[in-house]
C-alpha cells in the first residue's frame, strides 16, 4: 500500500469508540478513587461541616481528567491505527493496560462499600455524564487537530 493510500475510520465511529472508552476509563477510576476515599458521593452529604469535601473535588476533577484523556488518546490512537502506524508491539501493550485497569475496576465495584444507595447511584449517574461530555471533547480535539 502507498504512502498516499491511507486508510482511515469514519469520524464518527473513531467518536464513539473514544466516548465509549472514555467513559470506561472515568468510571473504572471513579470505582478505583472510592476504594481510597475519593468519593464524588461527598458533595450530597449533609452532615459535613465544609463547603465541599476535597476528596469530592479531586474525584470530580480526575474522573474529568480520565474520561478527556481516555477520548482524547483513544481518538488518536485509533485515527493512526487506521493508517498502520501503530506498531503491533505497541497495540498489545495498550490493551494489556486497558483489561487490568477495566479488571481492577471490576474487583474494586465488587468488594462492599459504606456509601449510601441512593449517593451512589447519584454519583455514578454523574461519573457516566461527566465522562460522556469530556470524553467526547477530548475525542473531538484530537480529530479536529488531526
Amino acid at each position: 500500500m502507498a504512502q498516499s493510500d491511507t486508510f482511515t475510520f469514519p469520524r464518527r465511529l473513531i467518536l464513539a469508540g473514544a466516548v465509549i472508552m472514555g467513559v470506561l476509563l472515568a468510571l473504572a477510576l471513579h470505582m478505583l478513587g472510592q476504594r481510597v476515599g475519593l468519593d464524588l458521593g461527598g458533595l450530597w452529604r449533609s452532615d459535613m461541616a465544609e463547603i465541599m469535601p476535597i476528596g469530592a473535588a479531586l474525584a470530580w476533577w480526575l474522573i474529568a481528567t480520565a474520561g478527556f484523556a481516555g477520548g482524547y488518546l483513544t481518538a488518536t490512537l485509533m485515527h493512526h491505527a487506521a493508517a498502520g502506524q501503530i506498531p503491533p508491539r505497541m497495540r498489545q501493550f495498550l490493551v494489556v493496560i486497558g483489561v487490568v485497569v477495566l479488571a481492577a475496576a471490576g474487583q474494586a465495584a465488587s468488594a462492599p462499600t459504606t456509601v449510601p444507595f441512593a449517593a451512589g447511584v447519584i454519583a455514578g449517574l454523574v461519573t457516566l455524564g461527566l465522562g460522556a461530555l469530556t470524553a467526547f471533547c477530548g475525542a473531538y480535539f484530537a480529530l479536529r487537530r488531526g
